[in-house]
């Protein structure tokens, strides 16, 4: 079990050190308050993801029909030979 990089006995230290700082009686309160904190931050993050895919498929759509409405014409370049004989007279 690897949680932000905290393996299973570093969790166990840091709750022995918890219990000892708070004792027992706030740390079931506290351990309350830090899971509301942390879900609030997931529920944050998924409504932040959701609306910037929403956007991104939006855009995807517009350019998608501007491409349909406004095909590109694609004329053959002219090259510097064709420019320069055209320009001089004959």
């Amino acid at each position: 079990m690897n949680i932000f990089g905290i393996g299973l006995p570093e969790m166990g230290v840091i709750m022995v050190v918890a219990l000892l700082i708070f004792g027992p009686k706030k740390l079931p309160e506290i351990g309350r308050s830090v899971g509301k904190t942390i879900r609030s931050f997931q529920e944050a993050s998924k409504e932040f993801q959701s609306e910037f895919q929403k956007e991104a498929e939006q855009l995807e759509e517009v350019v998608k029909t501007t491409a349909e409405l406004e095909p590109k014409q694609i004329y053959p370049a002219k090259s510097e030979q064709d420019t320069a004989s055209s320009s001089q007279p004959s």
